[in-house]
């Protein structure tokens, strides 16, 4: 396995504190610096919401299962706190409270993958910024994984789609007999198929999941602000630093 993060020679001794950074007085002091600045080896990034937004394409599907079943829809926004956590997870949250015994579940889930598997290209598209900083990885030659809580197929289908003119390896989506995020299992497992220890991994997400995984694996966690999540949920799993714009990921590199 490769050493531990590199020390940064050409970039301050601290990085910028949990959060946007803001204007500060003389006075004032930033918290919760960090001791050492480092340039991180690889990064796994998070797919919904992070590189790609798909939020519309996932609401409008699952919208489409609700009312096919005479069921109330729901608006868009709503959509953002439901996602994340899988499939079946974004299904029970769709669903009535007396509809989610397992047996209507798996239907549900069986249907949304039916009416997502049609339309998931319509609205979807990558981030403002997301090409510039994939670019900028590139030319720096950072292996670039993903994991997702999508289903696998899914996962390799989307970024083969819309993300093929960059190498991402490995790509895991949601795999049977393997546990989701926030479980490390599969953040670990990139780290042993690259041969790069975990902790020079910046890991790059949008909600407390993806924040909670890092941490677990033993990461750097970084949250997208342009994502589904609040910066509060994301400082309150773990966060070590909030960056509003893709393109501010590559100082660390």
């Amino acid at each position: 396995m490769e050493p531990g993060p590199r020390r940064n020679p050409h970039r301050n001794s601290a990085l910028k504190s949990p959060g946007v950074s803001r204007g500060s007085s003389k006075n004032s002091r930033p918290h919760g610096l960090l001791e050492e600045s480092f340039m991180y080896g690889a990064i796994i990034f998070d797919l919904d919401g992070t590189l790609l937004d798909t939020l519309q394409d996932l609401a409008n599907a699952m919208n489409r299962v609700l009312e096919n079943w005479g069921l109330p829809i729901h608006a868009v926004e709503e959509y953002r706190l439901f996602v994340g956590d899988g499939v079946e997870n974004l299904v029970r949250r769709a669903l009535p409270e007396n509809m989610r015994d397992p047996l209507t579940l798996s239907r549900g889930v069986a249907a949304m993958r039916k009416q997502y598997s049609r339309s998931w290209a319509s609205c979807t598209r990558a981030y403002p910024g997301v090409a510039d900083l994939l670019d900028g990885l590139c030319a720096k030659s950072i292996p670039m994984a993903i994991l997702s809580n999508k289903p696998d197929d899914f996962t390799k289908q989307m970024v083969k789609t819309m993300l093929g003119s960059w190498k991402f390896y490995p790509v895991l989506g949601e795999r049977p007999l393997v546990p989701r995020k926030p479980d490390p299992t599969g953040a670990l497992e990139i780290a042993t198929i690259l041969r790069i220890e975990p902790e020079r991994f910046l890991y790059l997400g949008d909600t407390d999941t993806d924040m909670k995984t890092a941490v677990a694996a033993g990461m750097y966690p970084v949250g997208a602000l342009w994502g589904f999540r609040s910066a509060q949920e994301l400082l309150m799993a773990g966060a070590r630093r909030l960056v509003s714009k893709p393109q501010e990921l590559l100082e660390f590199f």
